[in-house]
């Protein structure tokens, strides 16, 4: 199991889902993990006293990333609390699907806004520690959507697609100071978002799954952990799909 010992890292929308497993992952591999939440900070907290119950360092700090100040913010209290950043993790997501003829304005400027100009916020406050230490990981998570495409979800597919683009244009800017910046595209995985789907929803989407499951939180965890450790020090500008082979090619 690749180790974070003594790594900083900060992970955005952290308190419920694919985030708070991913924090709980790093926490497990020896990083001291700020959960980064934006509302529920109680489910901040109930992350955080997981991981010091297991002897790990955690904080909760608010911040909507989605602002460039307050991400400015949270990078911040993370330098002035840890002495460093190490690892930044942009999952803060959100979603407000419809069809394009019904979508309103305001619901294609929060998912861009909380999606897209979150992780470039956050990125870019970041990488400006990271460089003077000549090392750190970003990784962002994308989605299958903004690889393939999702009726209902022009806002969606186009802010995880955006995502992509960040993360390649952003491997290139920052590589010659030892920093690496990849993405992970999670396919249909289960949280509590999606535990009260029709079983019958569930059993037709397993259909398209060629590994006949869908994912769980860990597995995205898990994949989140090995592109921050030092044995992925060689890949930059990548995506990878955790999505039991739904999108190929």
């Amino acid at each position: 199991m690749a180790q974070l010992t003594d790594r900083v890292a900060v992970v955005t929308g952290g308190s419920r889902g694919i985030g708070r497993g991913i924090a709980l992952e790093l926490a497990k591999r020896g990083a001291a993990v700020v959960v980064n939440y934006n509302a529920n900070a109680d489910a901040a907290n109930q992350v955080v006293a997981v991981i010091e119950g297991a002897g790990g360092k955690a904080s909760a700090v608010q911040a909507d990333v989605s602002r460039m100040a307050e991400a400015e913010a949270l990078i911040k209290t993370t330098i002035d609390r840890y002495g460093k950043i190490d690892i930044l993790v942009n999952n803060a997501g959100t979603t407000r699907d419809n069809l394009i003829m019904m979508m309103k304005e305001e619901d294609w400027d929060t998912v861009i806004n909380t999606n897209l100009k979150s992780a470039w916020n956050c990125s870019r406050a970041a990488v400006k520690a990271m460089m003077r230490k000549r090392y750190g990981r970003v990784i962002n998570i994308t989605s299958v959507s903004g690889i393939a495409g999702q009726g209902g979800q022009t806002n969606y597919s186009a802010s995880k697609a955006g995502l992509i683009g960040l993360t390649k244009a952003l491997a290139r800017e920052v590589a010659t100071r030892q920093i690496t910046v990849n993405a992970v595209a999670p396919g249909f995985v289960s949280t509590d978002l999606t535990a009260n789907l029709p079983a019958n929803l569930m059993e037709e989407l397993n259909k398209r799954i060629p590994l006949e499951r869908w994912g769980t939180v860990e597995d995205v965890a898990y994949a989140v952990a090995f592109l921050a450790s030092d044995e992925a020090a060689y890949i930059t500008g990548q995506v990878l799909s955790v999505d039991g082979g739904l999108v190929m090619g």
